[in-house]
């Protein structure tokens, strides 16, 4: 039985959590997680630094494919507009490593993780620490990009299962 390993990225302009997850039949295991720390400097040194750390992780960790939190709806659109940019940075780092990428939304992430939309992120952390069977809990960003690979997995695994049914069905 081969493994899977995935890289969930919580996208942040100052603290972009990473976390990579390997699936190996029905167990789950925590294999990295860590938060990139951009900083209050310039825009564009942050992203940079944000570029670097994805990049290094997919090398390190050798993930076959990354799972982005999609941006939310802000209040204020500079803010949006803003965490797009580290969410585009994270996103090309993996691209330029060939990775392919799927994103999914906090409510669907949330729902996979905690099993409600609106579960609140110590939720998500401690859930997160339970399915990975983590001795410690990870850090609030580190976990939510940990959610993401996990909520990756799950959708995954449940799209496999459904394509022979589907082909049964079908033909």
């Amino acid at each position: 039985m081969t493994a899977i390993r995935i890289l969930g990225i919580d996208p942040g302009s100052r603290v972009t959590g990473v976390g990579v997850v390997e699936l190996e039949g029905h167990s789950l295991r925590h294999v990295y997680s860590a938060c990139i720390r951009a900083g209050d400097g310039d825009l564009g040194g942050r992203l940079a630094t944000i570029y670097s750390g994805v990049s290094e992780v997919i090398q390190d960790w050798r993930p076959q494919s990354a799972a982005v939190e999609r941006v939310f709806l802000a209040s204020n659109p500079h803010a949006a507009l803003i965490l797009g940019h580290a969410r585009g940075s994270a996103m090309l780092a993996a691209v330029n490593q060939g990775l392919p990428i799927s994103d999914y939304s906090a409510l669907e992430i949330k729902r996979s993780v905690v099993g409600t939309g609106s579960a609140a992120k110590e939720q998500v952390q401690h859930m997160v620490r339970v399915l990975l069977s983590m001795d410690h809990k990870p850090p609030i960003d580190a976990a939510d990009a940990l959610a993401c690979a996990i909520c990756h997995l799950h959708t995954a695994e449940g799209e496999r299962r459904l394509q022979p049914n589907q082909r049964r069905a079908g033909g």
